[in-house]
């Protein structure tokens, strides 16, 4: 029988044999904290937590960590800080632009407390390393900003049987949960596929409000140290949603999804996000830039258009004269439109998947609009059709 939500698991780490005098004068302010005490705060000390981005979340994660005293961090992350970083990623400093991030952020907190061990996995978490990675570790908290990674973090973390703390945000507003398999539902559970690329935003297109990194990082942390200790009722079927600008918090309840597939091995999940860089998908379809496209759409021979995005985009607006055939039809075979073809979706990446599709199966001149429909619309729009 599935644990009941807000169940309360025992404690994640067994206790180390003693604090130092240094360490326990360090966590005194805790350790006296009801119902806390010396014994959690030597679970902390013997506990292993690693950490995915060393961006806005992780920048909030990691210090609270180390403040707290979990003794092993590990941090994964291979970018370099950037000046645009800065307004949110408050542990690295205008001092360490073009540094790595993992250096960054490690340096900031042994400054906090030289006797942690920091691990700087300067890397990108993928397929082929991540069950390597979280096999040191007893629990992982993901602070990365993006779907691939977030699906990833939690297939590897519920194959390695740790708990997994998870957090998003953009915008003004966000989110966090844990998934620990053995007690409760996952990210799939909540979203059992991810949306379509065209439709999300990131921090770079959409920003975020800097303070919310802060909110958000600090709550993982302590869903991290709740869990190690067993102290609290963590955050296990449950997401934590957050509205800074209403200054509101609201809860979802989820289950278990009783039709998902079981995870049994870890996969591509930038082709199963839809998001894998157009020049490495490809796969020998021809890309057709928008400008290309309408000269050839108001020749005397138009090309055959194939329009994969759903219902609900088409009807808002379309190419006009295109032909309309779902994504998921043309991935599963179940529509094979044969002969020269031009595939378009919202900007770019689901008329790629579909292409390398129809390629695949033997098709050929497949051609894709680059930048999708969107960028056709704002250099042609009398070429647009909208309506049902």
């Amino acid at each position: 029988m599935e644990p009941l939500a807000g169940a309360r698991p025992a404690p994640l780490v067994a206790p180390a044999p003693e604090l130092s005098a240094a360490a326990a004068a360090r966590a005194r302010r805790q350790i006296v904290l009801p119902g806390f005490g010396e014994e959690a705060q030597r679970r902390l000390a013997a506990a292993r937590v690693l950490v995915i981005g060393a961006g806005g979340l992780g920048c909030a994660v990691v210090p609270y960590l180390a403040g707290a005293g979990v003794g092993r961090i590990g941090i994964v992350d291979d970018d370099a800080v950037e000046l645009s970083n800065l307004h949110r990623q408050v542990a690295h400093t205008t001092a360490d632009l073009g540094r790595a991030k993992v250096d960054s952020l490690a340096e900031t907190v042994l400054g906090i407390d030289p006797g942690l061990v920091v691990d700087r996995h300067r890397t990108r978490l993928t397929a082929a390393n991540a069950l390597g990675l979280f096999a040191d570790y007893d629990l992982v908290i993901d602070g990365s900003d993006n779907f691939p990674t977030r699906y990833l973090a939690n297939d590897a973390a519920q194959l390695s049987g740790i708990p997994l703390v998870w957090g998003a945000i953009l915008q003004y507003s966000g989110q966090l949960g844990v998934a620990w398999h053995a007690h409760g539902p996952g990210y799939r559970d909540l979203f059992p596929q991810p949306p379509a690329p065209d439709t999300v935003l990131d921090c770079a297109e959409g920003g975020v409000l800097p303070g919310l990194c802060g909110t958000v990082g600090s709550l993982l942390a302590t869903e991290a140290l709740k869990l190690i200790t067993g102290i609290g009722d963590p955050l296990i079927g449950r997401v934590l949603l957050y509205d800074a600008l209403a200054a509101r918090t609201r809860e979802l309840r989820i289950n278990r999804d009783p039709l998902a597939e079981p995870v049994t091995g870890l996969t591509d999940y930038a082709l199963f996000c839809g998001v894998a860089p157009t020049e490495d998908r490809a796969g020998g379809a021809t890309p057709l830039s928008a400008s290309e496209l309408v000269e050839r759409l108001r020749s005397g021979v138009p090309p055959r258009l194939i329009d994969v995005r759903n219902a609900e985009e088409r009807a808002e607006r379309r190419l006009r004269d295109s032909e309309w055939e779902p994504l998921d039809r043309i991935v599963s075979g179940a529509a094979t439109p044969s002969g020269p073809v031009t595939i378009y979706c919202e900007r770019d990446p689901r008329s790629v998947r579909a292409a390398e599709a129809l390629l695949a199966r033997g098709g050929t001149e497949v051609s894709f609009l680059r930048g999708g429909i969107d960028e056709l619309a704002r250099l042609a729009p009398d070429l647009i059709e909208r309506g049902g």
